[in-house]
């Protein structure tokens, strides 16, 4: 019901479309979980014709990318290490007939980003330097992971051609590189809407 009312273009309350999800993910919404009226404004600057490519960059428990692919026409990819997250993802799909995602275990430096148009990104490399609200335990921090997916990113990014388009939440600014233009936020600051000018 929710995915259909999503596709008809009403918005949908954060805390109903969380039910679709098990106790202990619903749990870690507040935190790690990208909210739906945010996932709906950046799926919508993401995709600028039918069939563009987006690449969620740690999709998690994949709220961006069902959201997204229930309201517009772009093809949304979530990658994610944790296997039973994908899981979780992929079911969800299936079950709700959402044909336009697709969820992709991998870590994200396994990622080429020559196969997407535009990309999404929700500070997914911060839990291995805030520990205070961990998905699991089977996830160890590590800084120098840190180090290595942000730098990672930002290499691919920097190689991506002109008008490619980023969305960052709660994100630093250091993983988006000078060729990128920031067109606006939203959010208080807290969303923002990159494009590539060369």
């Amino acid at each position: 019901m929710i995915f259909k009312l999503l596709r008809s273009g009403i918005s949908i309350d954060d805390s109903r479309f969380n039910e679709i999800y098990p106790p202990h993910i619903k749990e870690l919404a507040g935190r790690h979980w990208t909210p739906v009226d945010v996932a709906e404004m950046a799926a919508r600057y993401l995709v600028e014709q039918s069939g563009d490519r987006v690449l969620d960059i740690g999709a998690g428990a994949g709220k961006f990318c069902l959201v997204g692919a229930s309201c517009t026409s772009g093809m949304f990819y979530g990658v994610e290490q944790r296997e039973s997250l994908v899981e979780i993802s992929n079911n969800l799909a299936s079950k709700h007939n959402i044909q336009n995602v697709e969820f992709i275990h991998a870590n994200i430096d396994q990622i080429s980003f020559t196969d997407f148009d535009a990309f999404y990104f929700y500070n997914s490399f911060f839990e291995n330097l805030d520990t205070s609200c961990p998905i699991d335990n089977k996830i160890l921090p590590s800084t120098k992971l840190y180090d290595r997916y942000t730098s990672y990113l930002w290499d691919q990014l920097r190689r991506t051609p002109a008008g490619t388009r980023v969305v960052s939440y709660y994100s630093g600014w250091d993983e988006i590189p000078e060729s990128f233009d920031l067109e606006y936020t939203a959010f208080g600051g807290y969303l923002n809407f990159w494009r590539k000018s060369s």
